[in-house]
């Protein structure tokens, strides 16, 4: 079987190694923190059991057995044949990480890494390997939500960007390619301009924070559940996406004519939304809330997964 390292227990890193043991990988999961290390297996074995109850593991047992932990980043990466890469998002440690993955890897090894902003340029263009770097941008929890966004540095190989693809779809991730680099690729800047306008809408008082997020919830998000924007404004006008920007982008110009601005954030709005949202979840209630939220994931993943895709 393949071996994955997957660097880094937190949130990603264990959705990762969930990822790649479900589909039949070895995986090393190894990380500095002495607290990750040691509560990964139990958390790793009660959101496997979680996912089998909605048939998205065969084996959860199985499964978590093929997790080991790694007691350093070298242990992990010894003959791996891939690298996912979840520390902290800071490129001073993206450097540092990186630099010992190329010299401890494989040199058939890809390095992708989990980055949710930073683009590969900014910590592997001095790597001796830096033709097998790449990011591989997850969306949180991976292991429910199967996008990847793979955005390769200017000197990344071509190989190793298809190699990454094939890898990911066999893990049952649905990859993406960024075709050149941008801060933030494209997910994070698609949920970054809709962020910007509900902290407006919110903070300035047209809607409360929690009819904000029901507009999402029972609106777009039924549609988006299974279609993007540009096949939406398709069905939204007989004639297509032509047809829709001809008849009805006029307000969608004058919108972007006054966009949001970086003011949305500033702390006296900020504040203004997040108590009209409530007090913040007391740390087991937290836990519990993200339990919830991954099941209904889970659902959703099944639910979409028994339902036929309209094939052009």
């Amino acid at each position: 079987m393949p071996t994955v390292a997957v660097i880094g227990a937190g949130l990603i890193g264990r959705s990762w190694a969930m990822v790649f043991a479900r589909a039949g990988w070895d995986v090393r999961l190894t990380d500095t923190s002495a607290a990750a290390m040691q509560a990964a297996p139990a958390l790793l074995r009660q959101a496997l059991a979680d996912q089998a109850r909605h048939g998205l593991v065969d084996d959860a047992r199985a499964a978590a057995k093929r997790i080991t932990v790694s007691p350093t980043l070298a242990d992990a990466v010894a003959g791996v044949d891939f690298v996912q890469e979840c520390g902290p998002e800071k490129v001073d440690e993206k450097v540092r990480i990186f630099r010992q993955l190329d010299v401890a890897a494989p040199e058939k090894a890809i390095l992708a890494s989990s980055s949710s902003a930073i683009v590969a340029s900014k910590y592997t263009e001095k790597l001796a390997g830096r033709h097998r770097c790449l990011v591989a941008h997850p969306v949180n929890p991976p292991h429910l939500v199967p996008l990847v966004e793979l955005c390769p540095a200017p000197w990344t190989s071509e190989e190793t960007v298809s190699k990454a693809r094939r890898v990911y779809e066999r893990v049952g991730q649905v990859p993406i390619l960024v075709k050149k680099e941008i801060e933030g690729f494209i997910l994070n800047r698609l949920q970054g301009a809709l962020l910007a306008e509900a902290f407006r809408l919110a903070g300035e008082g047209y809607c409360s924070a929690e009819d904000l997020d029901k507009t999402i919830r029972d609106g777009l998000g039924h549609r988006w559940s299974f279609m993007g924007p540009f096949e939406t404004i398709e069905l939204n006008a007989p004639g297509g996406i032509a047809d829709y920007c001809e008849r009805y982008t006029g307000f969608y110009k004058r919108l972007q004519a006054e966009p949001a601005t970086p003011a949305v954030y500033a702390k006296r709005n900020t504040d203004r939304v997040a108590g009209d949202w409530g007090e913040p979840l007391a740390t087991e209630r937290h836990a519990t809330k993200t339990r919830w939220r991954d099941d209904r994931l889970a659902a959703l993943v099944a639910h979409k997964r028994g339902q036929k895709s309209f094939k052009k």
